[in-house]
């Protein structure tokens, strides 16, 4: 369906067919991985995911609770995603997980 090929959140597109990712028009350039993890968090906007739901769809490996993997491929997104614009999208759910939304509805972000 070529209208699920663009994910739109706020000023945030991710582009599905030509994996190309743009915030306010600026390229922004991700890994494979971080590509797969912004997708998945836009494919489920205004959800919270939990680690384990993130690990089993974009590593498609059963979660093990000792890795933190999930939390240093957020930090890079955030990086890149969120830094140097007025408004933060990925949103840390305390004891859930995380969140991509325009609104923040998790609370502060530590």
């Amino acid at each position: 369906m070529p209208a699920d090929s663009v994910l739109t959140v706020a000023d945030l597109k991710l582009d599905r067919v030509e994996r190309r990712v743009e915030r306010a028009s600026k390229r922004i350039e991700l890994t494979s991985k971080e590509f797969g993890l912004l997708e998945y968090l836009m494919l489920n906007a205004g959800r919270r995911v939990s680690r384990t739901m993130i690990i089993e769809h974009v590593w498609n490996l059963s979660f093990d609770s000792g890795t933190n993997v999930i939390d240093v491929y957020v930090n890079y997104l955030r990086r890149k995603v969120d830094n140097g614009f007025g408004r933060r999208l990925i949103h840390t759910v305390r004891g859930v997980g995380y969140e991509l939304s325009a609104t923040d509805s998790s609370g502060p972000r530590p």
